[in-house]
């Protein structure tokens, strides 16, 4: 089996050799010096101020996205969501679900955000953009550096979801501007489900975190700031991912983030130069992050490609939902990839669509 998913994707060997040790007892000096690790160095990566702080929740993705709504935002908000895909589409969902005003930029399939979208709320008293700067259901990559000028003209809080963008595009909170990270460990960082981290700047932390009740025990993130302090949670964590990103991390520390991402982005371009000289399908000509690459099926077969692949290959693609379904694949490039496999699976795309 061969995993070209979006999450979980292919593991390093080193991740799985930790992932099989045993599972020891957390609420210890050691554990705590771990954690604390952890959020220095995931600082250091996003590039996120001193008085920024990391909160470690043991939850998916979207229980990232929902916890930062809730402790950053209020009743009293307007924002503005970028929604080009099933992801962007779920902050749709979580701002109505606790009934925070909201302004929706909605995209068409193959439509690319630009100023034109942007241009109708300038001035208009909105307090935070929320985005999934890699809409994972299609790959596009919006332009940040867009999004966070319009952010900073309109005094807003800038919320960024880059569960699938972090360590693999170009990240960084203080040159951005970015209020809120959301991170989660099965995507770049190439471990076990289970552990999202959301990176908060030190206005966020004051202006609203320490200001807002979240209604909510579980994710609420000044409990969470409280005992990170002391490199701790307040309730038991994903013990096994902790010391799985620790590793990680340290990994990537030793060849340098630039080259980490360096490695993402060219096994990126190297597959899509291969799909689009040998393969009958087509890209999409907005801007894609270097976490995967959609290819576009016009002949409808896209869903029974991914079945073959897997039935008969043990080559794992990510299908799309919906309407896309037959429409689109998805090929990941995060974690453990190489040129060597973007042959393998180039061939035999070639071989499943020449039938």
């Amino acid at each position: 089996m061969k995993l070209f998913t979006l999450g979980p994707v292919e593991m390093f060997p080193y991740t799985l050799e930790e992932a099989a040790k045993p599972i020891p007892y957390f609420r210890t000096p050691e554990f705590s010096q771990i954690v604390l690790e952890n959020e220095q160095m995931l600082k250091e990566f996003a590039n996120l101020e001193d008085e920024g702080r990391a909160v470690f929740l043991t939850c998916s993705g979207t229980g990232a996205m929902e916890a930062t709504i809730i402790n950053c935002l209020t009743k009293q908000d307007k924002v503005l969501i970028i929604d080009g895909g099933s992801f962007g589409h779920r902050f749709v969902q979580l701002a109505e679900l606790h009934h925070i005003p909201a302004e929706v930029i909605k995209l068409d399939r193959e439509e690319a955000l630009t100023e034109e979208h942007l241009k109708k709320y300038e001035g208009c008293g909105l307090t935070a953009l929320l985005v999934n700067i890699d809409e994972t259901s299609t790959c596009q990559l919006y332009p940040i550096d867009m999004l966070s000028a319009f952010c900073r003209r309109n005094g807003m809080l800038f919320i960024v979801d880059a569960i699938s963008a972090f360590l693999v595009d170009d990240i960084d909170m203080t040159r951005d501007g970015i209020d809120a990270l959301i991170v989660s460990s099965q995507k770049a960082f190439a471990l076990a489900p289970g552990l999202s981290v959301v990176l908060l700047s030190s206005r966020m932390i004051k202006d609203r975190v320490e200001k807002i009740e979240s209604g909510c025990m579980y994710l609420d993130f000044k409990d969470h700031l409280k005992n990170g302090e002391r490199g701790q949670t307040p309730f038991t964590p994903a013990v096994s991912v902790v010391y799985q990103m620790h590793q990680r991390l340290m990994k990537i520390k030793e060849i340098g983030l630039d080259a980490e991402m360096k490695r993402a982005a060219d096994v990126a371009a190297d597959f899509r130069k291969r799909a689009q000289e040998e393969l009958p399908v087509r890209l999409p000509e907005y801007p894609i992050s270097n976490a995967c690459t959609p290819l576009i099926f016009d002949n409808g077969k896209a869903y029974e490609t991914y079945q073959t692949l897997k039935e008969e290959f043990g080559l794992f693609v990510t299908p799309n939902g919906g309407d896309l379904a037959t429409k689109i694949v998805r090929v990941g490039h995060m974690g453990n990839h190489t040129i060597e496999d973007n042959i393998e699976l180039v061939a035999r795309l070639k071989e499943v669509l020449s039938r």
